[in-house]
């Protein structure tokens, strides 16, 4: 197979136009445009849906796409060992993560990291929901929650530890929780989708974190959200200690139940599908990252 032709079908594929594709690999459109019909031949599939008005991924398009992916890597791959890599990474870096996460502590990297490799477009896609890393042909993705998927490796970012908090505003109106039972004449806010959490305090004495068991009544699926309406005074939330380490520090927000910790043991988790390979542009980004976080991270 030939993997110009791979690599333009991804580029292709990336892009949904096969003329810009063909013009990143210097051919002209009729060039790309046969090359891509000549590896549809080979496959014995139609890879692109064309049109006069737009280019879109076939089922079967869809399907090949990973591991044209692959087939890439494993040929960076070979030609590193025998040194013929190339002299600086290219390609598209496909990341997603946390909404919250990421607006506070990827996004001020991006612009060092795309200085240190001029050569690599970062596509990031973020959400505070869970999301599929192998149908959404994620090259890496953030997830803070314990790998149970066979198909995919991860390395650990960073701990995720889990503090309640409110306002002071809430605390002076509602009284301050000295208990978790206590937390059932509270406003609790919830986490979409979110499981009750047990608290263990230093006593050995334990309790929920149970929104809907105490009649919260708002719930959201955005962690900024969630502190904002916190800040606000809307009532007792669990909040990420990478999200919130700044406004308890100036004391915008107060620590509830501070003698209970958290039992779910959460840490912050770097994902990708599993592979013989992994390829350059994802180790770049994975060695990046923990050297700017896992070293050291500000929130502990």
């Amino acid at each position: 197979m030939d993997t110009e032709s791979v690599r333009l079908f991804v580029l292709a594929a990336e892009q949904l136009n096969i003329s810009a594709a063909g013009r990143a690999l210097s051919m002209a459109p009729a060039v790309a445009s046969a090359r891509l019909a000549k590896l549809e031949t080979t496959l014995g599939a139609d890879l692109l849906h064309r049109s006069t008005r737009k280019v879109a991924l076939s089922l079967a398009g869809a399907e090949f796409l990973p591991y044209a992916r692959e087939i890439l890597a494993q040929e960076s791959a070979a030609r590193a060992a025998l040194g013929l890599g190339r002299p600086t990474v290219t390609g598209t870096l496909r990341f997603a993560a946390s909404s919250t996460f990421a607006q506070l502590h990827i996004a001020p990297l991006v612009p060092e990291f795309l200085a240190r490799n001029p050569g690599i477009k970062l596509d990031l896609r973020l959400s505070d929901t869970p999301f599929d890393l192998i149908e959404g042909s994620f090259d890496l993705a953030l997830r803070s929650a314990a790998l149970a998927d066979s198909s995919l490796k991860c390395r650990k970012l960073a701990d995720d530890r889990r503090v309640l908090c409110a306002s002071p505003g809430y605390l002076d109106q509602r009284g301050i929780p000295l208990h978790p039972d206590h937390l059932a004449g509270h406003q609790l806010i919830g986490f979409r989708d979110a499981s009750p959490k047990e608290l263990i305090g230093r006593d050995g004495q334990t309790g929920l974190f149970h929104p809907g068991q105490a009649g919260g009544r708002l719930v959201l699926d955005d962690g900024l959200s969630q502190k904002v309406a916190t800040l606000a005074g809307a009532g007792i939330s669990m909040n990420s200690l990478w999200s919130v380490y700044r406004e308890l520090a100036d004391g915008t927000l107060v620590r509830v139940l501070p003698e209970h910790e958290i039992n779910d043991q959460s840490s912050l988790w770097l994902v990708y599908p599993k592979s013989n390979v992994l390829t350059a542009k994802v180790r770049i980004l994975i060695d990046f990252l923990l050297e700017k976080i896992a070293t050291s991270p500000v929130w502990a």
